[in-house]
């Protein structure tokens, strides 16, 4: 039996040991909460932050394999690691340009991949026009970290206002055009051991506040803007030479053209469909990319899926069981719900998925709209 170390205990890492279950995988987590969702199904745990390379040291003694949940580790400390022997997958030269956004952006640029115009701020008034968008370089996810300009006024306060509230300084930040996108869109992409590549259907993601509210599956796009997308996955996992799944975040502009948002070098909300609607899911093709195993079949099982995230609007403790209990009345729906003891505004709290029998994006938006008018009732009375 395998064993695969995790860095981070969160939902990804918990539906990634459900999916070790069905192929004889054990996980053994290193995260720094007690009640993380991943401590209840992982095999071992090493309570210790995600970014605590002494502790990973300690991780790797305990499992065949190590991976990761997240991107907030420290390559450098982990490279002392992976000199001694321990195997990275995928390995931290294929997270190296990744992990900071400005790099990230220069990466794909010198790939010839499709990326929105950008810069870094040097502390005068930025190259591009505005609106703009500045983004931390680091550490930001579900929006954080990210703020729309519309003018240099705007521009000065805010920086002014992260300088007093985060000490953090303009070389922190990337510049980036503002895209005013016809779609947001998004691909799961896997590659193996061996450079087996598989890609699962492209989905069409709709934000709001900058946080994933829906995923519809597949997405409404001509066999042409797939062939395209399909290519941009091929190419960056075989330049990367990546073992595992990324997710690759896009934007769909007005006329037709194809631009990359954000590379995710993990599993992803984006993918959370797969667990119902797909033959395999994104958490198993991981597992199997990994482990060295064959990749499996990441076709859809139903001709459109609905994923629905349940995020916190409030801060609480509570279950939700009410609502979740007539959430899962909805024919063919499926909820999953990550065990989160604490509730805030915008923190993901689970997600629900509903097969459907017909491609119908006004069916899904409408079964959609359900699922919120259910779990944001007690918030909107």
């Amino acid at each position: 039996m395998k064993r695969v170390g995790v860095i981070g205990g969160g939902q990804l890492a918990w539906m990634m040991g459900i999916a070790g279950k069905k192929l004889g995988v054990e996980l053994v987590v290193q995260t720094p909460g007690k009640k993380d969702p991943a401590v209840e199904i992982a095999k071992d745990v090493i309570f210790a932050p995600v970014d605590d390379a002494t502790a990973t040291g300690e991780l790797a003694k305990k499992c065949d394999v190590i991976t990761f949940e997240n991107e907030f580790v420290d390559l450098q400390a982990l490279s002392v690691l992976e000199q001694q022997g321990v195997c990275f997958r995928p390995r931290l030269q294929a997270l190296a340009p990744l992990l900071d956004k400005y790099h990230q952006r220069c990466y794909l640029r010198d790939l010839g991949l499709p990326v929105p115009q950008f810069d870094l701020w040097q502390g005068e008034s930025p190259q591009l026009d505005f609106p703009v968008v500045i983004k931390a370089r680091r550490h930001g996810y579900d929006g954080q970290g990210t703020f729309i300009i519309k003018d240099f006024q705007t521009f000065k306060e805010k920086f002014a206002f992260l300088n007093i509230k985060d000490n953090l300084h303009p070389a922190d930040f990337l510049l980036e055009e503002f895209i005013p996108f016809a779609k947001e869109l998004a691909v799961i992409g896997a590659r193996s051991v061996n450079g087996e590549i598989s890609t699962f259907p492209i989905v069409e993601t709709q934000q709001e506040e900058q946080v994933c509210r829906r995923v519809i599956a597949p997405a409404e796009i001509t066999s042409k803007l797939a062939a395209q997308i399909d290519s941009i996955a091929q190419t960056l996992l075989n330049s990367l030479e990546f073992v595992g799944v990324l997710a690759i975040e896009l934007f769909l502009t007005q006329d037709d053209k194809v631009l990359i948002n954000e590379i995710a070098p993990r599993t992803h909300n984006s993918g959370h469909f797969s667990l119902d609607a797909c033959e395999t899911s994104q958490f198993e093709e991981h597992l199997r990319a990994v482990c060295g195993l064959p990749l499996g079949n990441s076709n859809l099982i139903c001709p459109c899926a609905i994923m629905v995230n349940l995020l916190g609007y409030e801060k609480s403790r509570n279950d939700y069981i009410t609502q979740r209990q007539q959430i899962a009345q909805i024919p063919s729906t499926r909820v999953h719900w990550y065990g989160k003891i604490e509730s805030r505004p915008g923190r993901k709290l689970g997600h629900v998925t509903v097969l459907l029998e017909e491609w119908s994006y006004d069916k899904a938006m409408a079964i959609a709209h359900n699922i919120e008018a259910i779990w944001y009732y007690r918030h909107s009375t």
